[in-house]
C-alpha cells in the first residue's frame, strides 16, 4: 500500500480518495495492534466521496490520518484512553484538526494512548495496550504509541500526537516512523485535552520527513484561542534540502551515558559520521544539568496534571455515578474512572504542591528548569544542532517495566529536558537492534525547526532506514 503523501495523491488522482480510505479501513478492521479506540468508518467515506467531488483540492486532499484520543474532533467519541470520558463526544473541533479538515485531511480515527498521556508505552491505555508492528510482544512507545504504530503498521499514512516529554518522539523510535515535537507555543493546544500545559505540544508522525514537514505545515500558525500560541508562519517544507555542508552538529555527551543501549549509542554515532561526510562538522558539548531533568520534569509535569485533571468530575460529562452529594459523588467517580497511574500522578502531584513542600519541591523544579534551558541556550551558541538518541534502548517488551514506574519514568532521560527548554526535536529512524528500529534524535534552536528538518532529511536521503518496514505490514 502507498504510504507518503505523493504516492498517495498519485492513487487518488487515478483512482479515488474514497477507494484509499476503504482499504485503509480494511486494513485496520483486520489488525490486531490496538491502535486505534474509535474508528470514524462512516464519517470518513462520506467525506473522501465529498472531496472527490470537489477535485481533490488542498494539500491532503484525500488523505487519511489518525487522530490521538487527546484530541477534540467534532462528533467523534473523544476519551483520553480513560474510563471516566468514557462516550465523551465533543461539540468542537481543535485548531488542528479544523486546519486539517480545511486542507483536505480525512480523520479515519482517534488512536489509543497512555491514559491521559501518562506513560512511555501505551499500557495504561482502559482500553488496552497497542502492540508494536515490528514484534507484537513489544510496547509501541507512548503516550501517542496508537498514532505510531497506526503509521508503522500500514493502518494510516498520518497521525497527529501529543509529546508531553517525548510522547511523540519515542513511539517514533520505537516503531521506526518519523516524530516531530516542535517549539512550544509554533501549534496551537486550543482542543488539546490537557495534562501538563506548560509542556506539552501537538506534532504530527509521517514515514517520511517530507510527510511531516507537509503536516506541520498545515496545522502551524498562530490561533488567538491559545494564550501560548506564537504568531510566526513559515514554510517548513523549504527547509527540506540534501544538503548539511557548514552545519555544526553538537553531540551532549550526557545523552550517551550509563544505560544507553550499545547498539543504538552505535547506530547514533554512526549516523552523525554519515552528515559528516556530507559535509557537517561535529563539536562536543556540555549540558551538566540534564542529570536533574527527569526529576525536574516528573514534579513539573505531575503538579500541573493534579490542577488540570480536577475537572474530570462525573457532573458535566463522561463517567457518572448516582450519589446524594457532591464530595462523594466526586470521590466515586475518580476512584472508578482513572487508572492506578493516573492516580498515582495526580497524588504525587498534590503533594507537590501542597502547602509546605510547593517550595520544597515545585519551586525548585522551575529553578532546574531554568538552568536546563540555559544549558541549551549555550550549547546553540556554538552549533546549529544537537544529535543525540531519541531512547535510550529500543523497544521493551510488554509488561516488563508497567510495574515499576521508576524504571518506565527513566525511559524518558533523553527526551523530557527537551520539553523543559521548550525547543524543537525531530526523531528519524536511524539503524536497528535485532531487528527491533532505533531513533535519532535532532534538536534545534527555538523557532529553527528548518534546521531539524533540513538535518533530519539529508539524513534520509542518503540512508534507507525509513524505507524498511515490519514484516507483513
Amino acid at each position: 500500500m502507498a504510504t507518503t503523501i505523493n504516492e498517495l495523491r498519485e492513487r487518488i488522482y487515478a483512482d479515488s480518495s474514497e477507494e484509499i480510505v476503504t482499504e485503509y479501513l480494511e486494513k485496520i478492521e483486520k489488525s490486531k495492534l490496538n491502535a486505534f479506540i474509535t474508528v470514524s468508518k462512516e464519517n470518513a467515506l462520506l467525506r473522501a466521496r465529498e472531496i472527490d467531488s470537489q477535485g481533490h483540492e488542498g494539500p491532503l486532499a484525500g488523505i487519511p490520518i489518525a487522530i490521538k484520543d487527546n484530541i477534540s474532533t467534532k462528533g467523534i467519541q473523544t476519551t483520553c484512553a480513560s474510563k471516566i470520558l468514557t462516550g465523551y463526544i465533543p461539540p468542537y473541533d481543535a485548531h488542528v484538526i479544523e486546519k486539517l479538515k480545511a486542507a483536505g485531511a480525512i480523520i479515519i480515527g482517534k488512536a489509543n494512548m497512555d491514559e491521559f498521556a501518562m506513560g512511555s508505552s501505551t499500557e495504561t491505555s482502559f482500553y488496552g495496550p497497542t502492540l508494536n508492528p515490528w514484534d507484537t510482544d513489544r510496547v509501541p512507545g507512548g503516550s501517542s504509541g496508537g498514532s505510531a504504530a497506526a503509521v508503522a503498521g500500514g493502518e494510516a499514512p498520518l497521525a497527529l500526537g501529543s509529546d508531553t516529554g517525548g510522547s511523540v518522539r519515542c513511539p517514533a523510535s520505537f516503531c521506526g516512523v518519523v516524530g516531530l515535537k516542535p517549539t512550544y507555543g509554533v501549534i496551537s493546544r486550543y482542543g488539546l485535552i490537557s495534562y501538563a500545559n506548560s509542556l506539552e505540544q501537538i506534532g504530527p508522525f509521517g514515514s517520511c520527513v517530507r510527510d511531516v514537514a507537509t503536516i506541520f505545515d498545515v496545522i502551524a500558525g498562530h490561533d488567538p484561542r491559545d494564550s501560548t500560541s506564537v504568531n510566526r508562519e513559515a514554510n517548513y517544507s523549504l527547509a527540506l534540502k540534501n544538503d548539511v555542508k557548514g552545519m555544526k552538529i553538537g553531540i551532549p555527551q550526557e545523552y550517551f551515558g550509563e544505560g544507553t543501549d550499545k547498539d543504538v549509542e552505535k547506530s547514533v554515532r554512526d549516523a552523525i559520521n554519515t552528515l559528516e561526510e556530507f559535509g557537517a562538522t561535529t563539536i562536543d558539548v556540555k549540558m551538566p544539568n540534564t542529570k536533574y531533568a527527569l526529576s525536574a520534569y516528573y514534579v513539573i509535569a505531575m503538579s500541573e496534571a493534579s490542577s488540570n485533571l480536577a475537572r474530570f468530575d462525573g457532573m458535566r460529562y463522561g463517567l457518572r455515578v448516582e450519589d446524594s452529594d457532591w464530595h462523594t459523588t466526586f470521590s466515586q467517580v475518580r476512584a472508578a474512572g482513572f487508572g492506578d497511574e493516573v492516580k498515582r500522578r495526580i497524588l504525587l502531584g498534590t503533594y507537590a504542591l501542597s502547602a509546605g513542600y510547593h517550595d520544597k519541591y515545585y519551586l525548585k523544579a522551575l529553578k532546574i528548569r531554568t538552568l536546563i534551558k540555559q544549558d541549551f541556550e549555550k550549547a546553540f551558541a556554538n552549533v546549529d544542532v544537537l544529535i543525540a538518541p531519541t531512547m535510550p534502548y529500543p523497544a521493551f517488551k510488554i509488561g516488563e517495566k508497567i510495574d515499576d514506574p521508576i524504571s518506565l519514568f527513566l525511559a524518558d532521560v533523553d527526551t523530557v529536558p527537551v520539553n523543559l527548554a521548550g525547543v524543537p526535536s525531530i526523531s528519524v529512524p536511524c539503524g536497528f537492534s535485532n531487528g527491533l528500529p532505533i531513533g535519532m534524535q535532532v534538536i534545534g534552536k527555538h523557532f529553527d525547526e528548518a534546521a531539524i528538518l533540513r538535518t533530519a532529511y539529508t539524513f534520509e536521503e542518503n540512508t534507507d532506514f525509513h524505507t524498511k518496514q515490519p514484516e507483513g505490514y
